[in-house]
């Protein structure tokens, strides 16, 4: 287990490095945001991912190949989405998978995935802001969405102050979860 762990670290650590290096703008999103955000306040309560997805611009995209396929990475498009392997023999689930900025990820979602400048700079990488991230998980709400959302409300990082912060489609769904924390 433990050695699953360390790889999806190091497969962030790498894509995002190497991302850096090629000076191309991105921004850690879904699961590693949530683990960076929630592991701020309390790091007992993070959950382990397998997933590493980044928020590129689409027009950054031949930069970000070039940068990701010198530190080992195996581009893949397949089912309408980019994805970088870690190596030739890698899955769908050992890769980085890539969001566009400003582009819906579904047609029949409330918003766009937010920019990659709403974000900041860790240690590590750089993250997608707290408020930009929300509003991707609520525009998202599927059940692993929904459960990050309730694991950022279970450290104090989003409560009810926030419907006020959030646009007024996706609102009804952090009532939801308001309401109704335990799901």
């Amino acid at each position: 287990m433990g050695n699953a762990v360390e790889k999806v670290s190091q497969r962030l650590l790498r894509a995002t490095h190497a991302l850096e290096d090629a000076r191309v703008p991105y921004a850690v999103a879904d699961d590693n945001a949530i683990v960076a955000w929630v592991s701020r306040v309390d790091e007992a309560a993070v959950r382990n991912t397998q997933d590493v997805y980044i928020v590129l611009r689409r027009t950054d995209l031949p930069a970000a190949r070039k940068a990701l396929e010198q530190a080992g990475f195996v581009h893949r498009h397949a089912a309408s989405m980019d994805m970088f392997l870690d190596g030739p023999d890698a899955k769908a689930r050992d890769a980085v998978h890539i969001v566009f900025a400003a582009e819906k990820v579904r047609a029949d979602y409330a918003a766009p995935v937010p920019d990659v400048s709403e974000s900041e700079a860790t240690e590590t990488f750089r993250l997608l802001s707290l408020d930009a991230l929300v509003r991707m998980k609520l525009t998202s709400f599927r059940d692993k969405d929904r459960v990050h959302l309730r694991d950022l409300m279970d450290v104090g990082l989003v409560d009810a102050s926030w419907l006020e912060k959030v646009p007024a489609t996706l609102r009804p769904r952090l009532q939801e979860l308001l309401d109704n924390p335990e799901g």
